[in-house]
Parts: C-alpha cells; sequence; structure tokens
C-alpha cells in the first residue's frame, strides 16, 4: 500500500444525471469502501452538481468558465479517477461525454476504474466504450471494473449490497489496481512532465 503520509487522490465521479437516478446509491457504496482503506483519499463529484456548460465553446460564458474551473482544478488534483455509470443505448450517458471532453491535460497519465451498473449487462458495454475515450485522451483505464448487472436488484433498502462479499472484493481489487498505477504514475509525472 502507499504511504498514508502521502495517499493516493481518487476522484469518484458520478456519471448519471438523470431524474430518478441509481447512481449515487452505487457511489456512496463505493465511496464508503474506498474511505476505510489509509492508501486513498477520496473526492465524490457528482455530474448534477457541476452545471458545466453543454455546450462546447470558446465563450463559455461568466457561470460556465466559473464551473469549468472548479471542476478542472478538482480533476487536475487528483492521482487517478472512478467512474460510476450506467449504460445508456448500449453506452455511457451524455453528461459524463460533456465532462470529459471540457477537459484534456486532467486526465493525462493517470489511471481510471469504473463501477458499472444497469440490466443484463451491468453497464459493462458503457465500460468499454469509456476505455477507449479515456485512452484517446492519455489516460490508463485498469483492467478490472466492479459491475451490477440487474443493478436495483442487487441492493437493499440502506444503499448495501446484497451480495457483500463478492461486490467488496471487487471493488478492493479494483481499488489495488488504481493505487498501483496511480503511484506509479504520480512518480513518473514528478520525475518527468507527461507529454502528449
Amino acid at each position: 500500500m502507499t504511504s498514508t503520509a502521502n495517499p493516493l487522490r481518487l476522484a469518484v465521479i458520478v456519471a448519471s444525471t438523470r431524474s430518478g437516478r441509481f447512481g449515487p446509491t452505487v457511489a456512496n457504496w463505493f465511496v464508503e469502501h474506498a474511505t476505510q482503506r489509509t492508501d486513498v483519499t477520496v473526492d465524490l463529484i457528482d455530474l448534477v452538481d457541476t452545471h458545466l456548460p453543454s455546450h462546447l465553446t470558446n465563450d463559455p460564458g461568466e457561470q460556465g468558465a466559473r464551473a469549468l474551473a472548479q471542476m478542472g482544478a478538482r480533476l487536475e488534483g487528483a492521482d487517478a479517477f472512478v467512474v460510476v455509470t450506467p449504460e445508456y443505448n448500449h453506452s455511457y450517458p451524455a453528461p459524463l461525454k460533456n465532462a470529459i471532453d471540457w477537459h484534456f491535460t486532467q486526465w493525462q497519465a493517470k489511471p481510471v476504474g469504473f463501477v458499472s451498473y444497469g440490466g443484463l449487462s451491468g453497464g459493462l458495454r458503457a465500460v468499454e466504450h469509456l476505455k477507449q475515450v479515456f485512452t484517446e485522451l492519455h489516460a490508463v483505464a485498469v483492467r478490472d471494473t466492479v459491475s451490477f448487472h440487474g443493478a436495483a436488484d442487487q441492493f437493499d433498502s440502506l444503499g448495501r449490497p446484497t451480495s457483500p462479499v463478492p461486490s467488496k472484493a471487487a471493488a478492493t481489487k479494483l481499488l489495488d489496481q488504481l493505487v498501483w498505477f496511480g503511484e506509479a504514475l504520480r512518480s513518473a509525472r514528478s520525475e518527468r512532465p507527461y507529454v502528449a
């Protein structure tokens, strides 16, 4: 594990902004699991609260520029990311694509992990698309994911997984990989700035 004196700064991004969304249930469970570790600190970024402009432009306006600066600073300060995403029409939500496309250098040379949820596929088709997008942004997608198939039936009324052992094991494996890559890439970036 990373030294507790210098824990990995992990940004957990809730991708869905849809009314009635299930994302916060999944994200809160994952964050609770992650914060039990001493080798990471967590910044929960819920896209419903970010108010990013919906149109890519060179002039986002004063409010848009302020929202982008706040989001950009949080992404820049992260050493690693976890995206909590559902699957919409075999891919991921539009607000997530918007958040990704407004930023570039903030993702570079950092690991990205995925916690997905949905119906039969458990959101895994969204994850496959996201891996391609983050690779284009020079981020490193870690191999293992956490996936909840039929997610609404996988959590109890208190927001806890009904099968806690396998979900906890999957989350631990994902975090272990993120910490390994995150520590290695953080050291590399400090020794030599990444050039895209």
